[in-house]
């Protein structure tokens, strides 16, 4: 397994409803789809994410698998799931990695690549 075998892609939305401008509290969704195009089944071991908000305020999340599973992507499918994140201002960006490990125990870092959250009609 290398990292070639992992497509990774990205959709994101804003969301109103969970948001609070008034108190900067900006709510977006993220949906992953983890592709798995290689010969060799993968599990999704752990995330690590680098979150930064428009004033370059960064957080970093780093955890076991993601929303509570640690799946198996065998040769040919793909995982998908949704998560969120509340940012204090209009826009920020995204990136990371996803720890996976094969069956023979060999471990790699899928890297996620950069995305952007926005408030539709704030980026130019």
């Amino acid at each position: 397994m290398n990292s070639s075998d992992i497509h990774i892609a990205v959709r994101t939305r804003y969301l109103p409803e969970q948001s609070k401008p008034a108190v900067r509290q900006f709510a977006f969704a993220y949906e992953i789809t983890i592709a798995n195009v290689g010969t060799e089944p993968a599990q999704l071991i752990a995330r690590h994410w680098i979150i930064v908000d428009a004033h370059d305020k960064t957080q970093e999340v780093r955890g076991a698998g993601v929303v509570g599973e640690q799946p198996w992507i065998e040769p040919g499918q793909s995982f998908r799931y949704t998560s969120g994140v509340v940012l204090s201002t209009e826009h920020g960006t995204m990136t990371g990695s996803y720890r996976l490990r094969d069956s023979t125990g060999v471990e790699l870092d899928a890297v996620i690549p950069l995305f952007v959250l926005a408030v539709p009609g704030t980026m130019h």
